[in-house]
Formats: C-alpha cells, sequence, structure tokens
C-alpha cells in the first residue's frame, strides 16, 4: 500500500468521500463527513432555476435547500406568479448561477425600496414646509 493512501485510510478518508471539521458554539468539534454520489444528470445542469417552466415567470425563489454533497444540492422551488412547486436535485454550478439571480433580484428590490422611501420623505418634508409656512403647525401638535 502506498503511504499517502495508508495515511487517508487510517484518517478515515476515501476517494469517495470528504471530512469536513465543524466547530460549535460550545467549542466542541465535529466532523461531518460527506459522500460523493451520482453525478446529476445533464438535463438538469443547465436549468435556469429562477424561471419557472409552466407560466416562463422570472420569479421562482428557493423554499428550503440541502447540500446533498459537494457537488449537488437539493432545492425546493417555488413561482409566486402560478404556484408551481417543485424539489430537484441541482449541480453546485446551476445552484450558484441561481444565486446570483437572487443577489440580482434582491439588490433590484433594494434599489426600487431606496427610490420609493426618498420619494415618500419627499412629499412628507414638501407637505410639512407647506404647512409650517401657512401656520398651520402649532406647539399643540408636538
Amino acid at each position: 500500500m502506498v503511504p499517502g493512501e495508508q495515511n487517508k485510510e487510517q484518517r478515515g478518508e476515501r476517494s469517495n468521500q470528504r471530512v469536513k471539521r465543524v466547530a460549535l458554539p460550545s467549542g466542541k468539534t465535529i466532523e461531518v463527513v460527506y459522500f460523493d454520489q451520482a453525478p446529476v444528470p445533464e438535463a438538469l445542469q443547465r436549468q435556469e432555476l429562477h424561471v419557472c417552466p409552466d407560466c416562463d415567470a422570472l420569479l421562482v425563489y428557493p423554499v428550503h435547500w440541502t447540500e446533498v454533497d459537494r457537488a449537488s444540492w437539493e432545492v425546493t422551488l417555488r413561482c409566486p406568479n402560478c404556484e408551481w412547486i417543485h424539489t430537484g436535485i441541482f449541480d453546485q454550478e446551476t445552484v450558484e448561477r441561481f444565486d446570483e439571480e437572487l443577489d440580482r433580484g434582491t439588490d433590484s428590490l433594494v434599489d426600487d425600496l431606496k427610490r420609493l422611501i426618498q420619494a415618500n420623505m419627499e412629499e412628507d418634508i414638501e407637505r410639512f414646509a407647506h404647512a409650517l409656512a401657512r401656520d398651520h403647525i402649532l406647539p399643540e401638535d408636538f
């Protein structure tokens, strides 16, 4: 046996598994063993997860996700437009593309929220200035 292989056997590692050490808040360390599984079918690898296959809406979001192994994830998806729900196993690259699309969507929502807040504040200030100029603000109002 090759010396390196002997060390792997002694550590409990094999070519079809990976060990990850996780430090818990209590200070204890545990080892999580990931076993490689069969590759995800290629038909699923090129799928864009943010697009609903039923209604073509670009609104699909993850409801639940679990790491299957180091190369794939089980993800439950939902489309709020047509109520389509699907659970499937997807490769890491597909999930990363989905995550990037979710980040873009989040950035877009945050930008819209900032514009809405700005418009609302401008309107509030305008009304307050108008009331102040016409002596509609009294000490009793505070």
